[in-house]
């Protein structure tokens, strides 16, 4: 059999520059024994839905899980009690071993979720921690003596959540430190017994079989060796493009106005020196396996803070998130300039990764959608995604449009949503059960599940998606399926493009010495014009998210219909 493009580039080491992810997050994706909760079991009879091998399916290349591991869930999988243990509610050791050979059958390789910035607090490293003040173990977390005769914390810093960084605890008369949930004690990274323990898990999962990670919160994992108190939060000037009200951003700083303890600056105790040496020690590790890879959850405002973290010699992280995409308004210069300015920071040889939606956030197509333009932005966020210079991550139901559920109180697990509701309503909106099919609890369970079903499953479900050639699916599925084919999406150069452009549209030029292709975003509700008067030879019109629009040979200038985005192939480009 003739390998296409795409298998041709996976046989070499760098695979994940090609491919396109998926994040799973398996409490939510499919339910195998109808208790209400996604199981690896679910997972694995859904596998063909996501690659096959044939183009009737989704064409996903790699999955990322949220953890599965044993964890008493009061972060819901983020709070883990044993690194190598799967939790029984998503089944056993040899389930994962089936889920992984299965994904390796179909060509999919399996990434996990590596959160050790923090353990449970039942977790028995912690457990033995905090059994005494002389326990082998004791400075395997962080612990201080309390200020003003012990009254007080150690410092002034905040958790990420709610409230202070520190909790008293009773037995050993000493704080420990949480960078979130008082569950959640923080790792001591200066402590190379820690680091070699959490080295010893990664190669557990390595030995398995696992393809790579992705580090939770890794700019977290090193604290100040002073412990100083970080400086006051002082309101900035709102940047042009930014935020919008809406959005987790936004509404996490109207939170630290509503909590002025919460106003600071998180100088000490995140982005430290040190945590280049942990990473660079992981990616050891890492190295020491074929054809492993990496992805970080780096936050930062400054783009040059993000890069840092692939290292002076590529020898960190082998992507990063740039989680400022996330936080544009829905205008085309607010994308452009957002791209830009990362390309610019990026080290020579980084490369990055790409998502607009994961479990943390508002799901893309409710921050950027309103009543009768959802089908139409849906898609065009989709051919950004799927077109820029980077790995693309899609969350699970992104490929078929699935929105931000807004749920009651009475429903809500997270616990930020059960601190600021109504206010802040948490990440259970998108977290909901996928929307399989128009049955009972959307073909996820056959029992009421862990969270309700998204009430517009009526109309926005796979199995409907399936049958419509125009639908959010079947778009996704042929835009996949097209760039495995396309040496300039894989791997060609990224250049924005501003002459013949109009301010409301986003063009940029993907190419390599084979092919030549450009992708033209309209972010506007009103037809708009394309004149690239440096473009010419044929024009091909490879695909649109304008179902009205056929394949083939095009002219410039190009009328773009509002919110429609083309991807055009060029004979020559000036």
């Amino acid at each position: 059999m003739i390998m296409n493009r795409k298998e041709q580039l996976n046989e070499v080491t760098d695979w994940w520059k090609t491919a396109v992810f998926y994040q799973i997050y398996p409490r939510s994706f499919m339910d195998s024994n109808n208790d209400g909760i996604g199981d690896l079991a679910g997972i694995i009879s859904r596998l063909d839905y996501l690659n096959d091998g044939t183009a009737g399916s989704l064409g996903i290349d790699a999955i990322w899980f949220s953890p599965f591991f044993t964890s008493p869930d009061y972060d819901y999988g983020y709070d883990i009690a044993d690194y190598c243990a799967i939790d029984p509610r998503y089944g056993t050791l040899e389930d994962f071993d089936k889920l992984l050979e299965a994904a390796h059958t179909r060509n999919i390789k399996v990434m996990l979720d590596l959160v050790v910035n923090h353990t449970s607090h039942l977790h028995s490293w912690f457990q033995e921690s905090r059994s005494s003040r002389d326990s082998q173990k004791r400075d395997w977390y962080i612990w201080r003596d309390g200020r003003a005769f012990g009254k007080k914390p150690p410092n002034n810093w905040r958790n990420n959540f709610f409230g202070s960084a520190w909790s008293w605890d009773k037995k050993t008369e000493q704080y420990y430190l949480h960078s979130f949930l008082k569950e959640q004690p923080d790792l001591n990274w200066s402590n190379p017994e820690v680091r070699e323990a959490i080295a010893g898990v990664i190669r557990f999962w390595l030995e398995r079989g696992v393809d790579g990670f992705r580090l939770d919160v890794a700019h977290i994992y090193c604290k100040d060796k002073k412990f100083r108190n970080n400086p006051p939060f002082f309101v900035r000037e709102k940047i042009k493009d930014g935020p919008r009200f809406g959005d987790r951003t936004f509404m996490a700083n109207i939170m630290k106005l509503l909590a002025l303890p919460e106003l600071q600056i998180r100088k000490y105790n995140q982005h430290q020196p040190e945590t280049h040496e942990v990473l660079r020690q992981f990616r050891l590790v890492f190295d020491a396996y074929p054809a492993r890879t990496s992805v970080g959850e780096i936050i930062a405002e400054d783009p040059q803070t993000i890069a840092s973290y692939y290292g002076t010699n590529n020898d960190e992280l082998h992507m990063n998130f740039y989680f400022e995409l996330l936080n544009c308004q829905w205008k085309a210069a607010a994308f452009k300039r957002c791209l830009e300015r990362w390309e610019r920071a990026l080290p020579a040889g980084a490369w990055p990764a790409y998502t607009f939606s994961n479990h943390d956030v508002v799901r893309a197509i409710s921050r950027y959608t309103s009543s009768g333009n959802e089908d139409s932005r849906a898609k065009l966020l989709a051919l950004l995604l799927l077109t820029l210079k980077g790995t693309p991550f899609i969350y699970y139901g992104e490929e078929i449009a699935m929105k931000e559920a807004k749920l009651p109180k009475v429903s809500l697990k997270d616990p930020i949503g059960v601190k600021w509701y109504p206010l802040y309503r948490g990440r259970d909106g998108c977290r909901t059960p996928m929307q399989w099919d128009n049955s009972l609890h959307a073909g996820f369970s056959g029992a009421a599940p862990w969270l309700p079903v998204n009430p517009d499953t009526e109309k926005c479900n796979a199995a409907a998606q399936e049958k419509d050639s125009h639908s959010q699916l079947n778009f996704f599925k042929r835009l996949i399926w097209l760039r495995k084919d396309l040496p300039a999406l894989l791997e060609g150069k990224f250049t924005s493009i501003n002459e013949g452009v109009p301010d409301s549209c986003f063009c940029y030029l993907r190419e390599t010495d084979q092919q030549k292709l450009i992708i033209c975003l309209n972010f506007s509700s009103h037809r708009q014009e394309i004149n690239l008067t440096r473009a010419n030879g044929y024009s091909g019109m490879l695909i649109s998210t304008n179902p009205g629009r056929e394949s083939g040979s095009i002219t410039f200038p190009l009328t773009l219909e509002p919110d429609e985005g083309c991807l055009v192939e060029f004979s020559s480009v000036k």
